[in-house]
């Protein structure tokens, strides 16, 4: 049995089914058609969190020629398997890396808006920046503030099998 994991980068990195392969539902119809390949005569189970992006994903492979019936969705993802007792890995809990980009682009607007209220006007330019910056992630897919992100130490943790994250081969 081979299991193929939709959740996204961060999300496997911070835990995962040992010998899962990671395969983002938001680069399926990119990575899927070469993991298919090597797979052909084993029977799948595709794999998120609660079970509803392994559903999706199992729409997903229809534009591939597999057979169809070899590939499941388990019920319940990866919180009823932890819950079965089974066995996990990885370097804990991180919040993903597009969830910690809201949390510090709110935080720093709010925060513009406050300074420019109460201290100098001149503080609007954050927010300017800010949003620049999102608008930036928007429009070509790169987002510079997830590159500094990713070099925060929250971020690189050693994973349970001594590796960092960094090495950790999810995605390509």
């Amino acid at each position: 049995m081979t299991i193929i994991d939709v959740r996204e980068k961060e999300e496997f990195e911070a835990e995962h089914i040992p010998d899962s392969i990671c395969c983002p539902l938001s680069q399926f119809e990119m990575l899927a058609p070469g993991i298919l390949k090597n797979i052909k005569e084993t029977d799948v189970v595709v794999m998120c969190r609660t079970g509803n992006r392994s559903k999706m994903a199992l729409n997903e492979l229809k534009k591939f020629d597999v057979d169809v019936s070899k590939f499941t969705s388990f019920d319940g993802g990866l919180l009823k398997w932890k819950s079965l007792g089974r066995p996990v890995r990885g370097k804990g809990s991180v919040f993903p890396i597009m969830r910690q980009v809201q949390m510090v682009a709110s935080t720093l607007i709010f925060l513009a808006f406050l300074g420019a209220a109460f201290i100098h006007p001149n503080f609007v330019y954050l927010a300017l920046f800010v949003g620049g910056g999102l608008a930036l992630a928007g429009f070509t897919g790169i987002c510079p503030m997830v590159f500094i992100l990713q070099k925060m130490p929250w971020n690189n943790k050693k994973m349970s099998d001594g590796t960092t994250s960094s090495n950790n081969s999810c995605c390509g």
